[in-house]
């Protein structure tokens, strides 16, 4: 069977505000995205995902959305992201957007019109609750940015539900109206051209009983998510990027491994990739990432199509989460596995979280006394520039140390640099259908050490990584596989790409390989 695009492919995170800055404001734009774009598909990635790009207040630099059929002028026009779209689509790429449905900005036109009065044409679209029975919220739920996350309305008299700011009002899905709006949201981008959705926060959709007076609180699994009927609201979504073709939708969903593979729906008719977060979660240990990768594909409903994320625009870098060195055994893995790979801008030259003085913080989870996100959302480093070749002005984030190695620019033409060994797995990975389509086979984990094999037909590689800063012997079953190395992780080629490999030699400390066996 022919797989989809999205499946053979390799999708590149964007986040907007970071990346490249085509006026000079010091705020990347799409004009910088598509003046980037030689750079990305020489990379050799499939689809950008952008973060969001619509008009917003920035309480929550952009996942409080204000217009949802237009974009920021901090970031450009629609004209621009039409430009983009067609840029793209001309090099055989895509393009994703980031779609925030579980909540709107307060000054959306739909929430303006809510708290105008009860009788308001909108009020229902939104989640509207009596204080308790001696006053006061609710309930006791908190907001994922702590506090209530109940909001008193004084003109209405009610308490308005936010899982995230109190600037970003939690609308009901539950209201048939809402589902219908939403869905023309899609159909709008559709039309442009887009070729599918990351779906923001999307097991939140359901809201349930425990929002309710006396419900179980805070001491629940957080903001009222994953509840029974959030499936099918979730399969009306599906049908209507179904109503196009080669359309993609992935969802943002932080939970278990078995709960998280019931997103793919009854038969398939959910999110076509629920976000596998684990490398991003779980601690650097062979045994650990062994367990997880092993029990979500025995997890997989049939025909369900795996993913696998290193790194996004909430959490710390890889490199500063494992070191440099292991940077590379992790990118290795991540684009070896069986699945979709979504790979965050940066991490391809091994930038690292920026230290970001508290007079230079801008995240609101981190001004308000929670970890800040800032270190992980600098901006892209294009040269050793004074502003890393981001912008002609002054960077909206400060672009951290280091800035003389971690660049695209010293490491582009250099065969040992992070940027390289990232392009020649990705040059290896479209090339062979093994890597990009092919079966996973389990080997085992040996100490530090784990391995797999991947296969298509008679042509099969050898993934061989050790997660430690000393020698490893490979799992059991690996030892007596022979090949050549196609791909190391060794910066200075310890191991020569074509080197003859012998599995009972083992590997040097930080060492990956892809093996193509004989």
């Amino acid at each position: 069977m022919t797989s989809k695009w999205w499946q053979r492919g390799v999708i590149y995170q964007v986040y907007p505000r970071s990346f490249s800055d085509a006026d000079g404001d010091g705020v990347g734009d799409l004009r910088g995205v598509s003046n980037r774009l030689d750079y990305l598909q020489w990379l050799g990635v499939d689809a950008i995902w952008l973060s969001p790009i619509f008009p917003s207040p920035m309480a929550d630099f952009g996942y409080d959305v204000a217009d949802y059929t237009d974009v920021d002028p901090a970031f450009g026009s629609l004209a621009d992201l039409d430009a983009l779209v067609a840029d793209l689509h001309s090099r055989n790429m895509r393009l994703l957007l980031d779609f925030v449905p579980n909540h709107t900005s307060d000054e959306h036109p739909w929430f303006v019109n809510a708290r105008s009065s009860r009788d308001a044409p909108n009020r229902e679209w939104y989640i509207w609750r009596d204080p308790a029975a001696g006053g006061g919220p609710p309930n006791g739920w908190q907001s994922a940015f702590g506090g209530s996350a109940w909001e008193w309305d004084e003109p209405t008299g009610q308490y308005y539900f936010h899982a995230f700011l109190k600037e970003q009002p939690d609308l009901d899905w539950t209201n048939p109206e809402v589902q219908a709006a939403m869905a023309g949201v899609l159909r709008f981008w559709l039309d442009r051209g887009v070729d599918g959705f990351r779906v923001d926060v999307i097991w939140l959709l359901g809201k349930g009983p425990e929002l309710e007076p006396g419900g179980p609180g805070p001491a629940t699994e957080g903001l009222g998510g994953d509840q029974p009927h959030v499936h099918q609201t979730i399969a009306t979504l599906r049908e209507v990027i179904d109503e196009y073709e080669e359309r993609v939708m992935i969802g943002e969903i932080y939970l278990p491994t078995e709960r998280l593979v019931r997103y793919y729906g009854t038969d398939g008719r959910g999110l076509h990739l629920p976000f596998n977060f684990q490398l991003l979660l779980l601690p650097w240990q062979a045994a650990d990432i062994h367990a997880a990768i092993t029990d979500y594909e025995g997890l997989l409903p049939a025909g369900a199509w795996p993913n696998w994320v290193l790194g996004n625009h909430d959490t710390p870098r890889i490199a500063s989460r494992v070191g440099a060195a292991q940077a590379r055994v992790a990118a290795m893995m991540l684009l070896t596995l069986r699945g979709t790979p979504t790979l965050y801008y940066g991490d391809e030259i091994g930038m690292a979280d920026v230290d970001v003085a508290p007079a230079e913080q801008r995240d609101p989870q981190g001004l308000r006394g929670g970890r800040s996100r800032d270190p992980c959302r600098a901006p892209m480093r294009w040269d050793d520039g004074p502003s890393a070749g981001f912008t002609s002005g002054r960077p909206w984030l400060p672009v951290g140390d280091g800035l003389d190695e971690i660049n695209v620019a010293a490491q582009r033409d250099d065969p040992g640099s992070m940027l390289s060994f990232h392009r020649r797995l990705l040059e290896l990975r479209r090339r062979e259908p093994a890597l990009h389509a092919g079966q996973w086979r389990d080997l085992g984990a040996h100490d530090s050490a784990l391995a797999y094999l991947r296969t298509d037909g008679e042509r099969r590689f050898l993934v061989a990584l050790n997660l430690s800063a000393r020698a490893q012997a490979l799992p059991t079953m690996a030892r007596a596989l022979r090949g050549r190395i196609a791909v190391a992780t060794e910066a200075t080629d310890r191991r020569r790409h074509g080197e003859a490999f012998d599995g009972r030699s083992g590997l040097a400390a930080d060492e990956g390989v892809v093996v193509l066996l004989h």
